[in-house]
């Protein structure tokens, strides 16, 4: 089937279910599924709108489809040294580039550069009444006006459905190394803090069970003379890229086994926090700002310690047993909720996209 009979099937199904006020699941690869509250309604695969449509590596722009597979897309940058600056993770090879977006989840590298939103210049989307919708370009300087594109990051298929995307790209470091400490949980945080205020090429960090593992990435010059005035240990390199991947993937062998009255929080937190004392494993990154924590402890008591640190908890995976009802995202506050269900409204008055999976009754 031609794209524009794609368009048009799906135009003609979404203003079926909305006058219905039937709810419909966009879905990508699935390999997200697990991400969020519930997932209700009738299947949208995305994936038959696939392919690159634009891409120019002396733009640093790269336009595709929604339901491209995201291999396809990291392959075709790589040939041109290129990268999708945030690292987002796949959670699997059926992962595409719409869902890494929809997620809005970056990798170890997005303290250096920015997350996933940072990066979206324009987006095409299909709205709660099957019209297609136009926002932003495909040059980085387009930043007149309401970013809606950039609304899209993170909003889980909730706003409407994403048929295409262009992102901004970056060049792979001339070079890269990573090194690795022995320190206390309390003395990383100290560390970090104090790096983070050098002009150190430090692209990522990351701490667990008594070690501190920090990755440089640039100039040759630049990652030698960081190399020398840091110190610590070098890391062999394909090891280092199996503990990077591992962070990012959720391979590493901290992420496996989640017990099945447990859950894995994901704490954004002021990167002076140090460690939380609270029972369960704990591992940071982003220079001390995204702190992993496996524990069977209630979300009230997860949310109330997040809050009394000056950040918030997300429930980012969990066991059959442990209790979801407090809601996998921190609730809003009334007048960002109220901003919120405006968006939702604009977009998807009969709320038939991916209902229920960012907040219940949205």
């Amino acid at each position: 089937m031609e794209e524009d009979d794609i368009v048009a099937v799906w135009s003609e199904r979404v203003g079926s279910a909305s006058a219905e006020a039937r709810a419909l699941r966009i879905r990508g690869g699935g390999t997200k599924d697990w991400y969020g509250q519930t997932l209700e309604g009738e299947i949208l695969d995305t994936r038959a709108y696939r392919g690159i449509i634009a891409y120019d590596p002396a733009e640093l722009v790269i336009t595709a489809r929604a339901g491209t597979p995201l291999l396809e897309i990291e392959a075709a940058l790589a040939e041109h040294d290129q990268m999708l600056p945030f690292e987002p993770p796949h959670f699997g090879p059926q992962a595409t580039f719409g869902g890494c977006i929809a997620a809005g989840i970056s990798g170890p590298r997005r303290p250096a550069v920015g997350a996933a939103r940072d990066f979206v210049l324009g987006a095409v989307v299909m709205n709660g009444q099957g019209q297609v919708l136009h926002f932003g370009g495909q040059v980085v300087k387009n930043v007149a006006g309401y970013d809606v594109s950039r609304l899209l990051a993170g909003s889980l298929g909730t706003l409407g459905l994403i048929l295409e995307l262009s992102v901004k790209v970056l060049p792979r470091p001339q070079a890269e190394a990573t090194l690795k400490f022995d320190m206390n949980g309390t003395d990383a945080v100290r560390k970090l803090n104090e790096w983070g205020g050098r002009p150190l090429p430090i692209t990522a960090s990351a701490w667990r069970n008594g070690t501190l593992a920090v990755r440089l990435g640039g100039a040759e010059a630049a990652v030698k003379a960081a190399r020398t005035g840091l110190g610590g240990e070098v890391v062999d390199a394909v090891e280092a890229e199996r503990f990077w991947a591992g962070l990012r993937e959720q391979t590493d062998s901290f992420f496996a086994g989640i017990p099945p009255k447990a859950a894995l929080w994901r704490l954004a937190l002021p990167s002076i926090t140090e460690p939380l004392q609270l029972p369960g494993a704990q591992l940071m990154e982003w220079g001390g700002g995204q702190r992993w924590w496996i524990t069977d402890t209630d979300a009230q008591t997860v949310r109330i310690s997040a809050k009394q640190a000056g950040g918030h908890a997300t429930i980012f995976r969990s066991g059959h047993g442990y209790d979801r009802s407090a809601g996998v995202f921190t609730p809003l506050p009334a007048p960002l909720m109220k901003i919120h269900r405006g968006l939702k409204h604009a977009f998807d008055p009969a709320r038939i996209f991916n209902r229920g999976r960012l907040y219940p009754d949205f």
